[in-house]
């Protein structure tokens, strides 16, 4: 398996480089495409808000201020993605729809990577990460200090649908690795699981994998962050949003708890 084009959402700001950067050091082992794609606010969201006579007086000027900011975004990001020296990367600026347009590049990517802040619903890229994890369904990296390819990686596995979903599609990363531990945590789930089942589904495909059981209870994510911590985990491998979306906001879900935390980067999967 391998991954052949990177997709790195950029909004025009200052994270953009880093963005770029992190979306390069995971498209460069595998020789892949990097997308990067301004993803500026959407004049058609804004200007329903501005009434019947948008054309004109303080409207207009709110509209023209808009596509200057636009402008001057895409010019940041171009040179963001020109700064990478990447010969495979390639910038894309979104236009109206945006949000349709970044759902169809997303699609055809085998990673979307994001910042840490976007994760944590920060700035102008968080709506965005909702998006490609929640209702686009893709696969999401966010990617942290210290993200590289070969150093090792942590698979969260609960034998769930996205814990599962998110472990097949990490193969390709995986096989780089040069430790891969599946942790587990069976008290601390509702269902009955094997980790060795998933231990063999990687040996299949060529990729070594050692089994670490945790004995915690309760809220699996602490657990499962010391045990990455313990291991030197470069990458963490797990589902996201297990359950309903707004119980989780409410309630805070193992996915809240690993993206507010300062692990290694996640690789996530819905």
């Amino acid at each position: 398996m391998s991954w052949a084009r990177i997709m790195a959402p950029l909004s025009g700001g200052q994270g953009d480089a880093a963005a770029v950067a992190a979306a390069k050091t995971i498209a460069e082992p595998f020789g892949a495409e990097l997308a990067c794609v301004y993803t500026p606010a959407d004049v058609a969201d804004v200007m329903p808000w501005m009434g019947e006579g948008f054309l004109g007086g303080v409207q207009t000027t709110a509209l023209e201020s808009l596509k200057e900011a636009t402008a001057a975004g895409e010019a940041n990001a171009r040179r963001a993605a020109e700064g990478a020296g990447y010969a495979k990367a390639r910038f894309i600026a979104l236009a109206t729809p945006v949000w349709a347009g970044l759902s169809a590049e997303s699609r055809l990517s085998d990673v979307v990577v994001f910042a840490s802040d976007s994760a944590r619903g920060r700035g102008p890229l968080a709506e965005a990460f909702q998006q490609m994890v929640a209702d686009e369904q893709r696969p999401v990296l966010v990617a942290r200090q210290g993200l590289k390819v070969g150093g090792v990686a942590v698979v969260a596995w609960d034998g769930g649908k996205e814990a599962s979903r998110a472990a097949r599609l990490a193969t390709p990363i995986l096989e780089k690795a040069s430790r891969v531990v599946i942790v587990g945590a069976p008290k601390a789930s509702s269902r009955t699981f094997d980790p060795e089942r998933l231990k063999a589904y990687y040996a299949a495909r060529g990729v070594a994998a050692e089994v670490r059981l945790l004995t915690d209870a309760g809220d699996a994510a602490p657990a499962i962050l010391h045990a990455a911590a313990e291991v030197g985990a470069d990458i963490l491998v797990a589902g996201a949003f297990g359950h309903p979306r707004l119980q989780e906001f409410i309630f805070g879900g193992t996915t809240r708890t690993l993206l507010g935390s300062d692990g290694p980067s996640l690789f996530l999967s819905h």
